[in-house]
C-alpha cells in the first residue's frame, strides 16, 4: 500500500484545516481559484508520492537557495510531503559512496515515473572534464538520469538558457540542458534565480495533475510567464507619461519614476516578478529602485550585461511603431500640450457663450 501525499501531511501531525488551507494557497499562487483548490486537494489524498532526482551542473546554487525560501506553499511541504526527494547533493544529508548509491537506486526502483530537476548546466569542452560530480563528467550522469525520467525541470537561467557560464567565448562549451537531452519533456524555469514561489507552484501543478502546465513557445509555463515585468509594474504610469529616472538617486527616482533609461529590461522580459514579488511578496529589483536586468531571458548576458539600454521597444497605443524612451516622453507631451490646446479651446467656447446668453438676458430685462 503506498503513501499519499495526505497520508505522510497526517502523520506529521498536520492538521485538516492546514491542510484545506494548504490547497487554497497552491491554488491561489498557480492561479486556479477554488475549483482548483478541490482538485489538488483531491490529488493529494490519492495520489503517491513521486520521486524526484535533483542534479547540480555548473551554477551558484542560487535555485536551491530561493526554493527553500517559497512561503506559499511552504518549500518543506512541498519537500517533506508532496516529492520524494531521493537525490540532492545540496539538500540530502548522504555524501560520497553513500549518495551516489542512493541515486542509482531511485532510478532504477522508479524507472519511468520520477521527474529530473537539474540545476546548472553541462559543460561540454574536453569531454566534460570542466564539471566533475560523483567522479564523473556532468553530462554523463545528466544523461544517465534523464534516461529513465518521466520529466524534466530545467531550474534557472543556467539550465534553461545557458546564463553566464554560456556567455561570449563560453571556453567550457556550457549548454543549456535541452540541447543536450532531446526526447524528452521538458519545463523551462528561467530566472537567475527563479521566484521561490514560482518553483514551488510548478512543482505542485506537476505532482497533482500529472502533467506539465501549458507552456510558450519558448518552454516556459505560461502561467507565469505569459506577461512581461513592464505589463503589471507599478511604475508603468510613469512610462506611460514619460517620466524617466535619467540619474540614479535624481529627483525622478525619489518620486519613482520608471526606471527604462538606466537600462530596465521589463518591457522585454516575461516573468512574474512585478506580480507575484519576493520575500513573501515584500519587494522586487524595480520596487527596490533598480531596473530589471532581464534574467530569464535567453542570452541576457551577452545581450549587454546589466546597464546597456534597450534601443527600442514596442508601446502600446502608437500603433505598434517602435518606439525608444525620448520618444516616448516627446509623445506624451505633445499628447499633454494637445489636451491642454483642447481644454483652453473648449473653456473658451463655454465662456463667450456664457457671456453671449448675460447679454441676451440684459437686452430682454431692459
Amino acid at each position: 500500500m503506498f503513501e499519499t501525499y495526505y497520508d505522510l501531511m497526517r502523520r506529521q501531525g498536520i492538521s485538516r484545516r492546514s491542510f484545506v488551507k494548504f490547497c487554497s494557497l497552491t491554488a491561489a499562487s498557480l492561479g486556479l481559484g477554488e475549483a482548483g483548490a478541490q482538485q489538488i486537494a483531491t490529488a493529494m489524498q490519492i495520489k503517491p508520492r513521486t520521486p524526484v532526482i535533483w542534479l547540480h551542473g555548473l551554477e551558484c546554487t542560487c535555485c536551491s537557495e530561493s526554493f527553500i525560501r517559497s512561503s506559499h506553499p511552504l518549500a518543506k511541504d512541498v519537500v517533506l510531503s508532496m516529492i520524494s526527494l531521493d537525490y540532492s547533493d545540496t539538500l540530502m544529508a548522504a555524501a560520497g559512496h553513500q549518495a551516489e548509491a542512493a541515486l542509482e537506486e531511485t532510478i532504477a526502483k522508479y524507472k519511468g515515473n520520477y521527474i529530473l530537476a537539474v540545476e546548472g548546466n553541462p559543460p561540454l569542452a574536453d569531454d566534460g572534464i570542466y564539471c566533475i560530480p560523483g567522479g564523473k563528467p556532468f553530462v554523463e550522469k545528466l544523461r544517465h538520469a534523464a534516461k529513465d525520467a518521466k520529466a524534466i525541470i530545467s531550474w534557472g537561467s543556467c539550465a534553461s538558457w545557458g546564463c553566464v557560464q554560456a556567455a561570449k567565448p563560453n571556453p567550457t562549451q556550457a549548454t543549456p540542458v535541452h540541447k543536450v537531452i532531446t526526447d524528452k519533456p521538458i519545463i523551462k524555469v528561467p530566472g537567475c534565480p527563479p521566484i521561490a514561489e514560482v518553483m514551488t507552484g510548478i512543482v505542485t501543478y506537476i505532482l497533482t495533475f500529472d502533467r506539465l502546465p501549458d507552456m510558450d513557445a519558448q518552454g516556459r509555463p505560461k502561467m507565469f510567464y505569459s506577461q512581461r515585468v513592464h505589463d503589471k509594474c507599478y511604475r508603468r504610469p510613469h512610462f506611460d507619461a514619460g517620466q524617466f529616472v535619467e540619474h540614479f538617486d535624481d529627483a525622478g527616482a525619489r518620486q519613482g519614476y520608471c526606471l527604462y533609461k538606466m537600462g530596465c529590461k521589463g518591457p522585454t522580459t516575461y516573468n512574474a516578478c512585478s506580480a507575484t514579488r519576493w520575500n513573501e511578496g515584500l519587494s522586487f529589483p524595480i520596487q527596490a529602485g533598480h531596473g530589471c536586468i532581464g534574467c530569464s531571458e535567453d542570452d541576457f548576458w551577452d545581450k549587454g550585461g546589466f546597464y546597456n539600454h534597450l534601443t527600442s521597444v514596442q508601446i502600446p497605443g502608437l500603433g505598434g511603431a517602435e518606439g525608444t524612451a525620448d520618444k516616448i516622453g516627446l509623445t506624451a507631451a505633445i499628447g499633454a500640450g494637445a489636451a491642454i490646446a483642447a481644454h483652453a479651446a473648449v473653456t473658451a467656447i463655454k465662456q463667450a457663450r456664457s457671456r453671449n446668453a448675460n447679454d441676451q438676458i440684459s437686452t430682454v430685462e431692459r
